[in-house]
């Protein structure tokens, strides 16, 4: 049962990429592909709508009944990797936003962009502007930072700080895999969602709709041996398809 912690009512708080803030930069998550030019699974077969997002059912059914009820709070998301914590978020950006999603969503790789000035200048600039009004309907945007345990601690405290001041401009989604490297009080502000390990099935279902989609000859034998190597990461497990098709 994934561990839902709600510190906050949030309701009470006071596509063209060269002209927005939107980034997609490397995350860091060790992609390797045979072909360097082809596309990498991973992101090929992303599930584009929280519908799509086959695991962790109760997690991403909360999240889609507060973003449709214009209730979604800042997020922490974590637990292992090839999880679906990112997935799930930018399928909330989508859902939110639509068109104007290269527009509203502002993406680090924390680990990359880990420390305090990063907070301060890209983060707050990003904030602190007036949200964009979809016709008589105001958006707040959202800022997702990956990998958020490699930030340092006065990355962390400082970010704290402009998520309380901005709250009416932004939401934050952090996404990490050891949540006892964020400080308490930037958990505070944040509704916590644990992904664990995907279960056999999903990966086994997932593996196989790629398989169909790419016409990959593979036995059940070597989709079952796949599976038990990948050990509950989907991410792992595309990877390792894609370099041996």
């Amino acid at each position: 049962m994934a561990e839902i912690l709600t510190p906050m009512d949030i309701d009470e708080e006071t596509g063209d990429h060269g002209n927005n803030h939107y980034q997609r930069p490397n995350k860091g998550k060790n992609v390797v592909v045979a072909d360097t030019k082809a596309t990498p699974w991973v992101e090929k077969y992303r599930p584009l709508s929280l519908a799509d997002v086959a695991a962790h059912r109760d997690i991403v059914d909360t999240i889609d009944r507060l973003t449709s009820e214009n209730r979604l709070p800042h997020l922490l998301l974590y637990g292992p990797p090839g999880t679906g914590k990112t997935s799930t978020i930018l399928a909330v950006a989508r859902k939110l936003y639509g068109a104007q999603y290269h527009n509203m969503i502002l993406e680090l790789n924390a680990s990359d962009d880990r420390g305090i000035e990063v907070v301060r200048q890209q983060i707050q600039d990003f904030a602190s502007t007036q949200s964009f009004s979809f016709g008589a309907k105001s958006q707040v945007k959202l800022v997702l930072l990956d990998e958020a345990d490699a930030m340092t601690k006065d990355a962390q405290f400082a970010l704290r700080r402009v998520i309380e001041k901005y709250t009416k401009n932004a939401r934050f989604a952090l996404i990490c895999n050891h949540v006892n490297k964020i400080i308490p009080a930037l958990q505070s502000r944040c509704t916590r969602f644990r992904f664990a390990p995907l279960d056999p099935d999903h990966v086994d279902q997932r593996l196989k709709h790629v398989i169909e989609s790419e016409r990959l000859d593979v036995t059940d034998s070597g989709l079952a041996a796949l599976v038990r190597l990948s050990n509950g990461d989907m991410r792992k497990a595309l990877n390792i398809l894609q370099v041996l098709r």
